[in-house]
């Protein structure tokens, strides 16, 4: 019987894009969580993140940012809510300086951070199986993506899809997922960290992590058109320097995916073009081992480079990207 320290363990072989498309299970432990509580949390946040918190719904999840005053994200979260709690998940590299930083600000609102990533296990799931052997424990799944359900069970989040299939985040407590474990490692691939973020990357969603801090405006990961961006909400640090880019055209970069024939290509990785060797077009946001000897990656360039289609990872003459279609419309941002 598996228990829940060998499906915590990671994977013998790296899992695949065409593996994790069949059904696979990944206890992410890279994700830290800060729960905001009192009565001023919403009003709080609203006034500091990119997108609205103010009209957050019960079964609703968002994409967020946090930007410094320049527009540059400093992190990137999912954010949802419950009864006592409004709740920002993020790079567990960064959660204590960002956390740190967002408390300095509540000054007299009443709300109060605390980190409670260790609070429940945090479990990803994926593929074409996931939704079925999600259905043993649930009668009823999350119906689109960015929504959400409270269960006995736990919180079940669904997320961007991947792979042409649902992926969910089931945050539960440790005791109802050593319950749970010998279903999972019997019908799904048991996976790590790699694996959810490899998923994350084919759903074109972005993760800011220590390596690529202040690096992006929103839009520069396309950002806003995962929903992360609210443009008819009130002020936050950086917000006048990320509207300016949406409707002035001031920007003319966006992320694209790519796989990399070459191990060692990580976050913060610069790309480069033959035309133009000397300088830097664009830079990798996440990257992640692909089972095949390279990596898969979103990277950021000007939109020139990714339209001439020749972009090289660490020199201009470095290891080809090779783009892959994103899952959704790539908005040029050229007005």
């Amino acid at each position: 019987m598996t228990t829940w320290n060998q499906l915590l363990g990671q994977p013998a072989e790296t899992p695949t894009p065409g593996t994790l498309a069949a059904g696979f299970v990944a206890p992410v432990t890279d994700l830290g969580l800060i729960a905001f509580t009192g009565d001023d949390s919403a009003t709080f946040l609203h006034s500091q993140l990119t997108n609205d918190v103010e009209h957050l719904g019960a079964n609703d999840v968002r994409l967020a940012g946090y930007c410094s005053p320049k527009g540059r994200l400093l992190a990137s979260f999912l954010m949802w809510k419950d009864e006592q709690s409004i709740y920002l998940q993020l790079a567990s590299d960064i959660q204590p300086a960002v956390q740190k930083r967002l408390q300095m600000f509540v000054l007299r609102a009443k709300t109060k951070a605390a980190d409670v990533t260790q609070a429940r296990v945090t479990l990803g799931l994926g593929g074409a199986l996931a939704e079925a052997v999600l259905q043993t424990w649930f009668d009823a799944l999350p119906p689109a993506p960015y929504t959400k359900l409270d269960h006995p069970l736990g919180t079940l989040l669904r997320v961007a899809d991947a792979f042409g299939a649902p992926r969910y985040l089931w945050l539960a407590l440790p005791e109802t997922v050593a319950t749970v474990a010998p279903e999972l490692a019997d019908r799904l691939v048991v996976a790590g960290n790699d694996a959810w973020r490899l998923s994350d990357i084919h759903a074109g969603v972005p993760l800011i992590a220590a390596a690529t801090q202040e690096q992006f405006v929103p839009q520069m990961i396309n950002f806003e058109l995962l929903g992360g961006v609210n443009f008819k909400k009130g002020c936050y640090p950086g917000q006048e320097i990320v509207a300016r880019s949406q409707y002035l055209g001031k920007l003319k970069r966006r992320t694209a995916l790519a796989t990399i024939d070459a191990a060692g290509i990580a976050a913060g990785s610069e790309v480069f073009t033959p035309a133009d060797p000397g300088q830097p077009c664009g830079m990798v946001v996440n990257a992640v081992p692909n089972g095949a000897g390279g990596v898969d990656a979103l990277v950021e360039m000007k939109l020139d480079a990714l339209e001439a289609g020749d972009v090289r990872a660490g020199a201009a003459d470095g290891p080809a990207l090779k783009f892959q279609p994103l899952p959704y419309v790539l908005d040029k941002l050229d007005v």
